[in-house]
């Protein structure tokens, strides 16, 4: 009986496609919050103003004043950018309907206030589930991921930022109703902030230590990290990537390929009491694995070969699971042979 592959790979076309977006998009500075929305002028007071009507977020409506009518510059580039906002949110559903992996509105409108504050340009990098899911799209990739009710956001060192980024702030400039989660102990400081609701989102900030929950402090977004093993390990030289999310592509860092996948590895097997998502981590590493096996075999070996001892020893004894659930891939059976038969 054939073995089930871990992935299928999207057609030369769609994956083109995706690369038009992606190249489209990070060629046109900020982009526009929410739906794309219209144009409305308003006359008060003796003068007339033009306004962009949209929808920040699902049922919330918002209006930004554009200009004084008249301005026939500034109207005709905010007609560009509804129209260029428009053909995006086309694009996006087009590659969800092929199976491109594509997040929620509400982790688009998230993810777009950090683009356009410079987040990501100054550092900061897309992990956890959602950088797992870019990189499927960024390798053309197709197979079933699990919905994420998480943005893990990390940061290796300070952030190159102009000027200071309070994240909370941040995070209520999005319009949604973010409160900080309170932490535990009592007298810890937080290092998330959550959506109301038992499923609401929840924005993790992350940071290299040895310590597992260690609170690291962020002073340039004034706010803190939670602490995790072998971070400095996998953000070492992010690359540049996009997330589909909402109507929206957004360009951001991720963490290299490679990387994550030994570290979704590593952290499957220290997910102490928590069965389920060491599976959803394991599995992640395992088909990401699987896609770099046929795309970029050396950049996995490279990777662990990269990777600290007091990781590797932790993966290896996964090898007997990885290499039956990778039946229906030989070279990476040969990669994991390789580095974890031992």
């Amino acid at each position: 009986m054939a073995e089930t592959a871990l992935f299928r790979e999207q057609e030369l076309a769609f994956r083109t496609q995706y690369a038009e977006l992606k190249e489209r998009v990070a060629a046109s500075g900020s982009i526009l919050p929410g739906t794309p929305g219209t144009l409305v002028r308003r006359a008060g007071t003796g003068y007339s103003y033009w306004y962009r009507v949209f929808y920040p977020a699902p049922g919330k409506q918002s209006e930004d004043l554009i200009c004084k009518d008249g301005d026939a510059d500034a109207l005709q580039a905010m007609r560009e950018r509804i129209a260029f906002s428009a053909w995006v949110a086309a694009q996006v559903s087009s590659l969800r309907k092929l199976g491109f992996q594509t997040a929620d509105k509400a982790v688009a409108r998230v993810l777009v206030e950090l683009h356009n504050r410079g987040a990501f340009e100054a550092g900061l990098v897309l992990a956890g589930t959602l950088g797992y899911m870019a990189w499927l799209n960024e390798l053309g990739a197709m197979a079933v991921s699990a919905r994420t009710l998480d943005i893990d956001l990390a940061r290796r060192q300070r952030l190159k930022l102009a000027a200071p980024l309070p994240f909370l702030t941040t995070m209520q400039a999005t319009g949604l109703p973010f409160a900080s989660v309170p932490a535990l102990p009592a007298k810890a400081v937080s290092t998330s902030v959550k959506l109301p609701g038992v499923e609401g989102l929840r924005v993790d900030v992350l940071a290299p230590h040895s310590t597992l929950g260690a609170i690291v402090r962020v002073p340039e977004l004034d706010w803190s990290a939670q602490g995790i093993p072998h971070y400095d390990y996998l953000l070492m030289e992010p690359e540049p990537g996009a997330m589909l999310a909402g109507g929206h592509c957004i360009p951001l860092r991720l963490p290299q390929a490679a990387r994550l996948v030994w570290h979704k590895l590593y952290s499957s097997t220290n997910r102490r009491g928590f069965p389920e998502k060491a599976a959803k981590d394991r599995r992640q590493g395992l088909v990401l694995a699987a896609v770099l096996a046929e795309a970029d075999a050396q950049a996995l070996t490279r990777a662990f070969k990269a990777a600290p001892r007091s990781m590797t020893k932790s993966i290896v004894p996964l090898y007997g699971r990885l290499a039956k659930e990778s039946n229906a891939h030989p070279s990476l059976q040969g990669i994991l042979h390789e580095c974890l038969n031992r």
